[in-house]
């Protein structure tokens, strides 16, 4: 079966805009998830995720599946993750990728930090 170029093109825009969705989810979701249990423990996951992704040898499904659809649409892949290939570009012009990794997970750090305080003064 052939499928056309244009058709995994507008599949990999698909995948970087929810890729782009899921990083501002682990930024703010917090804000999302009061008083709804089903959304803290999503968010409370994604934020594992994202720090074991950022730390750890492991891939993104979502970065190895947009670059597999560009592959597929001609379009070279980028080598690195996606936060380096966008966003150093975009909103952290020469910044090494270490600082932009402790970034990131100081971010969501932070956030599991507020879901802690927020479990301890539940439980005092």
């Amino acid at each position: 079966m052939h499928v056309a170029p244009n058709l995994y093109s507008a599949l990999a825009t698909a995948v970087l805009f929810l890729h782009a969705l899921f990083i501002v989810w682990v930024v703010f979701g917090a804000v999302l998830t009061r008083s709804r249990p089903v959304f803290r423990w999503l968010h409370i996951a994604s934020l594992t995720w994202g720090i074991l992704t950022e730390l750890l040898p492991w891939p993104c499904l979502l970065t190895l599946l947009e670059n597999w659809l560009e592959e597929k649409a001609g379009v070279e892949p980028y080598q690195s993750g996606f936060l380096l290939h966008y966003l150093d570009k975009l909103v952290y012009p020469n910044i090494s990728a270490t600082a932009l990794t402790v970034a990131g997970v100081i971010v969501c750090a932070f956030n599991l930090g507020l879901y802690g305080r927020q479990a301890w003064r539940m439980r005092h």
